[in-house]
């Protein structure tokens, strides 16, 4: 089996997390640094091929009345283009993880202001852990 992939798409940045082998925990694992589309599918590819990846959930951010925002809109054209290039994708509401990564981050004394990649690797962490717990068992 597969690990499961957790994508937190931003507009600078993009925290990543990766499940165990079984599907009950999830990581932080990295953080990339978007600097145009290429550039950004190839280190997924990377990351993918070398984690034996098969599966890819990336955090949608719904408004928090669940309405589509301008960066909703950019995460599905993202999801869509990782789609195009052959990978499952599977979309997971991710209100408020990186409120709950920052918190994370506080209670272990880790200056957030700092850290933003860790703030992305945790928030993807944290919504691939909710959508590894929904489908467990």
């Amino acid at each position: 089996m597969g690990r499961i992939l957790g994508i937190d798409y931003g507009s600078r940045r993009i925290g990543l997390a990766l499940s165990d082998p079984l599907h009950v925990i999830a990581s932080p694992y990295k953080t990339l640094i978007i600097r145009d589309e290429k550039q950004v599918l190839r280190e997924l590819k990377i990351a993918v091929d070398d984690n034996d990846v098969e599966m890819l959930v990336v955090g949608l951010p719904l408004g928090m009345k669940g309405q589509e925002t301008e960066q909703t809109r950019r995460v599905r054209r993202f999801a869509s283009l990782l789609k195009d290039t052959g990978y499952e994708v599977i979309l997971e509401d991710e209100r408020l993880t990186s409120v709950s990564a920052k918190r994370s981050l506080v209670v272990q004394e880790i200056r957030t202001g700092h850290n933003k990649g860790l703030v992305d690797q945790t928030a993807a962490a944290i919504l691939l852990q909710q959508y590894l717990d929904k489908h467990s068992g």
